[in-house]
């Protein structure tokens, strides 16, 4: 039966109230646009990822990211972009372009995993979108060839992530990497804190000598402070993608967590308290 505008509307109004009640409230925003010029005379933060950072509506935390530093000193320039891994960034050009803008001094924090997929030789070989990686750190590879993209020599998560860093270091400058943020997936009262990322990043930075910060455990904290019904509704699209003031938390944990591991950058971060 379909229901009359008005009376549709009353029902919609509790939920919109709860969401406004139980959400916590975003600080002004006050990010540069994504793309805007880097002023050359300052050092600059890059920031390499998928969709969890930059995103359609403002859903990504590298979107609220810029707030949180002292803007005079540094440029905070959000690279990420939605539905790439550590493999299709580099193969689509994307880290090639953003590298071209890297100069000595800069910071490039490298956060991927979302889209690098289940990690075994059939599963690279049967993604169609050609995004997968292999699980692990070491040199193992995989050729996959599917009938509209060349064929390819698909590399390990870890592999890639030593290319980023590598990179980053030619260029003189700094590479950190982060903990792949939290999805929306609860058990026995806790939400996920690794989706399968966690060891390779750990191994990654040890034995490249790279500062891990990890985001996630203080996501995690923040969203299981709140419980799993006010959490939902940070997740309003699915269990991944955030809104605005999930992606919020995101941001502010980020700033949170590279204070707290005497990061490089964390000198420029402004005297704003994180929530």
């Amino acid at each position: 039966m379909k229901l009359p505008a008005l009376c549709l509307a009353a029902l919609l109004l509790p939920t919109a109230a709860l969401a406004q009640n139980t959400t916590p409230d975003a600080p002004a925003q006050t990010a540069v646009p994504t793309d805007a010029p880097l002023n050359p005379a300052l050092p600059t933060l890059f920031i390499v990822g998928d969709s969890t950072a930059r995103n359609k509506l403002d859903l990504g935390w590298g979107d609220h990211f810029a707030h949180y530093f002292d803007t005079t000193k540094i440029n905070i320039a959000n690279r990420a972009r939605a539905g790439r891994s550590s493999r299709t960034y580099l193969v689509e050009g994307l880290w090639t372009a953003t590298l071209a803008q890297v100069k000595p001094g800069d910071y490039v924090l490298i956060q991927m995993g979302h889209n690098d997929g289940a990690g075994t030789p059939d599963s690279v070989r049967a993604d169609l979108k050609a995004r997968s990686t292999l699980k692990g750190i070491g040199d193992e590879t995989v050729e996959a060839t599917l009938s509209n993209k060349p064929a390819e020599t698909v590399r390990t998560y870890g592999s890639y992530l030593r290319q980023y860093i590598a990179d980053t270091r030619a260029k003189g400058a700094t590479p950190i990497l982060l903990t792949v943020t939290v999805r929306n997936i609860w058990k026995e009262g806790h939400i996920e804190r690794d989706m399968g990322f966690r060891a390779y990043e750990t191994q990654i930075a040890d034995s490249q000598h790279v500062p891990l910060v990890d985001m996630a455990t203080c996501a995690a904290d923040r969203f299981e402070s709140l419980g799993p019904e006010k959490t939902a509704l940070l997740f309003p699209i699915d269990h991944t993608h955030t809104s605005p003031e999930g992606a919020e938390i995101n941001a502010g944990c980020v700033a949170k967590t590279l204070r707290e591991a005497n990061s490089p950058v964390a000198a420029y971060l402004s005297l704003k308290p994180v929530k």
